[in-house]
C-alpha cells in the first residue's frame, strides 16, 4: 500500500517566513489568503467530515505552499477523530507555542 501527495514546491510556511528573502514575497494580500485557506481546511475537517476530524497541531511547520503560494494542512500525525457522541477533550498535544491558550500547559 502507498500514500500519494502532490509535491508542495514552496515547502512549508515556517521556512519561508524565515528566509528573508522569500518572507518578503509574502504581501499582506497573500498572508491573508493564506490564513483564509487554512480556516477553510479547519472548517471542513471540523463540520464537513464524518467523523470531525480534530488536528490538533496547527503551525507554520504544518503548513505547505505550492509553486501559487496557496496553503494546504499537513501533518496528521497527532490528529484524532471526533465521534459526534463523545467529548471535546483529549490528551495536549501539538507543538509549544501553538497551544490553544486556554489549555494547561
Amino acid at each position: 500500500m502507498f500514500l500519494i501527495y502532490e509535491y508542495m514546491e514552496r515547502g512549508s510556511l515556517f521556512c519561508i517566513l524565515h528566509d528573508d528573502d522569500e518572507a518578503v514575497e509574502l504581501d499582506w494580500a497573500k498572508r491573508v489568503n493564506i490564513v483564509k485557506a487554512m480556516a477553510h481546511a479547519l472548517a471542513y475537517l471540523h463540520h464537513d467530515c464524518s467523523p470531525s476530524i480534530v488536528h490538533r497541531d496547527i503551525s507554520s511547520n504544518s503548513i505547505l505552499l505550492n509553486s501559487k503560494l496557496e496553503a494546504f494542512v499537513a501533518d496528521f500525525g497527532t490528529a484524532r477523530l471526533r465521534h459526534a457522541d463523545s467529548s471535546n477533550r483529549t490528551l495536549l498535544a501539538g507543538t509549544y507555542g501553538y497551544i490553544a491558550p486556554g489549555l494547561p500547559l
